[in-house]
């Protein structure tokens, strides 16, 4: 399995995937600077721990990694899709102006032949800036709900704060599902 996180130029990649590896690392006055190239990204499930790593029953993984790529590559993306199989898509909801061109790049990604059976994960990021109209402005610029009708791919949308750490179980659990359990039939008794 492949996870790539992209997303516009100052979405708040580099905040999320931090918060998810480490969740109290992130706060009111976190600064980061915008990612050019790529950055790899450990992320521990929190469900399994570390004892249970070498046992062979454990079915969940233990970890995984994302790349991220960064919002100024997005013209080379595409070269990072073969073989990818979750990809996180950011969204700043604080930044308006950006939300229409970050829709025209998820256009781009949900369009793409390798990209039809990944499942994907949008992230409605910085939820602490922003205001609730907002985060509906920007679903409506997206138009999230036509997409949803027309496409193959499994979208799950998730809002979030790296600094509140709002929705991040969410995206834990979108990487880490818990495993299938097996069902046992009922036996039904023979007529005679």
């Amino acid at each position: 399995m492949s996870h790539i996180c992209i997303g516009p130029k100052g979405s708040g990649k580099t905040h999320l995937l931090n918060s998810l590896r480490e969740s109290d690392s992130i706060n009111d006055t976190s600064h980061s600077v915008s990612t050019v190239g790529t950055n790899i990204f450990t992320i521990k499930n929190p469900n399994v721990k570390e004892s249970d790593t070498n046992k062979q029953k454990s079915r969940q993984m233990a970890s995984v990694q994302i790349r991220e790529i960064g919002g100024t590559m997005a013209p080379i993306w595409r070269r990072y899709f073969e073989g990818a199989t979750h990809i996180i898509y950011v969204i700043d909801t604080s930044n308006l102006c950006q939300i229409s061109a970050a829709g025209v790049l998820l256009y781009t990604i949900l369009t793409e032949p390798r990209l039809q059976t990944a499942d994907i994960l949008l992230v409605l990021t910085k939820m602490d800036l922003a205001y609730r109209q907002m985060r509906n402005e920007a679903l409506l610029m997206i138009q999230l709900a036509k997409l949803k009708k027309e496409l193959r791919q499994k979208i799950t949308v998730v809002e979030t704060s790296a600094v509140t750490n709002t929705g991040l179980s969410s995206v834990m659990d979108w990487l880490f599902p818990p495993p299938l359990k097996k069902t046992t039939q009922a036996k039904t008794p023979e007529s005679h």
